[in-house]
């Protein structure tokens, strides 16, 4: 994988709510900031707050991407900006949200084989 193809991983794993394949986008000690502003150290963390979310809110949502970047910090280094729009949220109620946009932020590092999230923050954007 490369650092223009994590955005794509992310957005097929969150439609998904694939928990594992979202966590396996992180570094072992990697960080998480979710759409919800659940906070994770780590890739097992990581893995716990994917799944609250996905059997929650977000358990048929899926991601329209926008438009991204990626910016090059280094060789083996990355930043990562990736707009979506979120759809088919769900409410405590069971009603479906209004379609939102999201910012995904990722510092990216390379192992020589893919390119993982050390810092990944998912926010709302107003």
């Amino acid at each position: 994988m490369t650092p223009d193809d994590f955005a794509r991983a992310f957005a097929y794993a969150f439609g998904d709510q694939n928990a594992d394949a979202l966590a396996e986008l992180l570094t072992d000690e990697g960080t998480v900031q979710s759409l919800t502003g659940i906070w994770a150290e780590g890739r097992a963390a990581a893995r716990e707050a994917f799944k609250a979310e996905a059997a929650g809110i977000f358990a048929h949502a899926r991601l329209v991407t926008g438009k991204g970047t990626v910016l090059p910090l280094g060789p083996d280094v990355a930043l990562l900006r990736q707009r979506f729009v979120v759809t088919g949220a769900i409410e405590e109620t069971g009603a479906e949200l209004p379609r939102f946009g999201a910012m995904l932020v990722a510092v990216l590092q390379s192992d020589s084989l893919n390119w993982r999230a050390v810092s990944l923050t998912f926010t709302v954007l107003s």
